[in-house]
This record gives structure tokens, C-alpha cells and sequence, in this order.
């Protein structure tokens, strides 16, 4: 296996590699601690279906990265989201409009506000541990972030890529996506971001930066 066919099972190989230390291993399946990202996934067909049913006491809803999984009649599958993973191979030329602030442990309330009304389903209390976070401030408000989430030893994924919806249409995004993929290549590795596949937007501007579509994932929401 080279080190890009990795990216195929990402959650899986993030902890196996980078965030091994985060990795609560249920049999065939394998899960982020819930306090970082309620993520899991599995790296043989078909999974146990004990394994979501242990990790399903510690969350009441979490996400499966890749093949649909099996699970038992005590859980529900809620949702499948497909998703574009996107890869970017050399760095993204732009000009910085606006200053970009790397986030320290001191914005951390800012950021879980600004998470709580955009994007709270995939964020935790600790998700901003998993990596770098950078934002912009407008008049003291925090109006943009973005940041890493899974890590593997070749590759890390941009993620929470989130605009206030009072700011949308400043070129927040554009700006803090390249800084972040650009961030990840001075690390010596290359960036990867997930994009809902319906977000024709979202594509439309990663596709700008440079990212292409290496394949679509889906994304498997269980519940209780």
C-alpha cells in the first residue's frame, strides 16, 4: 500500500498513525475518543455489530467514515452523507486581505460559540485539540475559522471550515483554507479536506484553491 491509498480509510489510519494515542479499539472497528471527534471506522468488511454498541454507551450519536456499517436493531441508521474527499499537491497562491490569527487556548470560547451556531453536529469539546485552528476577528468578534482535524503521518485533513452567518461572502473561507493548507505543507505534509458532495459551493471554491476530487466517501450517522 503507498501512503495515498491511506486516505481511502482516513479515520482509521489517523489512528493508527498520528492520533493513535486518541484510539478507543472495539474489535474490527476503531473510534476516536468521543471528547476529540465521535468518528470511527473500520479496515475489514463486515464490522461487529458489538463494536458500535460499546462505542454507542459513550455517545449518543457518532459517524462512520467509508463502508456502510452493520449494526444491530438497538441502534438507528440515521443518515448517509456523501462526501468529496479533496486533495491539494502544491501550495495556494493568494493575497491575505485580512490578518489571520492562529487560535490559542484563550479563544477557545469564542470558537465553540461560533461552532455551536454554524456546525455543532461534528464538533466536540476537544476537536480543536486534534490540531492548528486560525481564525478572523472583526471588531473583537471571532467571524471565521478554520483548522485540522484528522492527522496521519503523510497527510492532514482541513476541516471546520466555518463562516458567522452575519459575515458570509467576505472571502473569510478562501483565505483561511489557504492559509491552513499552506500551514500543512510547512509541517511537510499535504493537505486533504471532505466536502458534502450537494455543497456545489464549497466545491466550486476548493476547486479554485487547487484542490481536486480524489474520490467520493460516504458518511454514516448512527444514533441510539
Amino acid at each position: 500500500m503507498n501512503e495515498e491509498q491511506k486516505l481511502n480509510n482516513p479515520v482509521w489510519y489517523s489512528l493508527a498513525e498520528s492520533h493513535k494515542k486518541l484510539a478507543l479499539l472495539y474489535n474490527k472497528t476503531h473510534f476516536y475518543d468521543p471528547d476529540y471527534c465521535a468518528f470511527g471506522a473500520f479496515n475489514e468488511i463486515p464490522n461487529k455489530g458489538e463494536d458500535v454498541v460499546a462505542y454507542a454507551k459513550l455517545v449518543p450519536s457518532f459517524f462512520i467514515f467509508g463502508e456502510k456499517p452493520s449494526i444491530p436493531n438497538s441502534l438507528k441508521l440515521t443518515d448517509e452523507l456523501l462526501c468529496l474527499q479533496m486533495i491539494v499537491r502544491s501550495r495556494i497562491i493568494i493575497s491575505y486581505k485580512d490578518e489571520i490569527v492562529k487560535l490559542e487556548e484563550s479563544h477557545r470560547e469564542a470558537l465553540l460559540g461560533l461552532v455551536k451556531i454554524v456546525y455543532p453536529e461534528y464538533f466536540k469539546s476537544k476537536t480543536a485539540d486534534l490540531g492548528n485552528y486560525y481564525g478572523i476577528f472583526k471588531n473583537n468578534q471571532l467571524v471565521a475559522i478554520t483548522g485540522e482535524r484528522m492527522q496521519m503521518n503523510e497527510f492532514t485533513e482541513v476541516s471546520a471550515v466555518i463562516t458567522h452567518p452575519e459575515h458570509i461572502g467576505q472571502g473569510y473561507a478562501k483565505q483561511l483554507v489557504a492559509f491552513t493548507a499552506n500551514a500543512i505543507f510547512e509541517q511537510n505534509k499535504i493537505p486533504f479536506l471532505h466536502v458534502a458532495k450537494a455543497n456545489i459551493g464549497a466545491v466550486k471554491l476548493y476547486e479554485k484553491l487547487g484542490f481536486e476530487t480524489r474520490r467520493e466517501i460516504s458518511i454514516w450517522n448512527i444514533s441510539q
